[in-house]
């Protein structure tokens, strides 16, 4: 059997309003790896894809809305990752200990259910939604 290819990694940009504060978040908070960079924007390896944070002006709200999913106002819009449930844990391990303030607290969503996960929400200084999630089994991914 030929070996699989690798899916492909995303790139995504988003807005910060002070790229040091993106460095001290991202770089030190996260513990990614900073790529190429210039006085406006940074590029970060997040976990095998391109984030890029590019200087922009502060903005006034920073959701376009919420939806309630299992109990809990998701803000719109967020992106992140699906981690391991290691991963997971040490990440909302560090996230606490560097005195980040949760959107969504670490928790299990939809337990015992197909899809069952752990997810928690926090932003970033510049107020961009993250979202970092881990499911039980990773082939519930798309599970309806």
């Amino acid at each position: 059997m030929p070996p699989q290819a690798a899916p492909p990694a995303f790139h995504l940009a988003i807005p910060v309003d002070d790229i040091d504060r993106a460095r001290e978040f991202y770089g030190g908070v996260l513990g990614l790896a900073e790529g190429r960079s210039a006085a406006v924007w940074v590029d970060w390896n997040f976990y095998g894809h391109q984030l890029v944070t590019h200087l922009a002006p502060p903005r006034t709200g920073a959701d376009a809305g919420r939806n309630e999913v299992d109990g809990h106002e998701v803000p719109v819009p967020h992106f992140g990752l699906l981690l391991s449930d290691a991963d997971f844990h040490d990440l909302a391990g560090r996230l606490r200990a560097a005195g980040i303030r949760f959107v969504i607290e670490p928790y299990l969503r939809f337990a015992g259910e197909p899809g069952e996960q752990w997810t928690m929400f926090l932003r970033d200084p510049a107020g961009n939604a993250l979202e970092f999630k881990s499911f039980r089994d990773a082939a519930q991914v798309f599970a309806t």
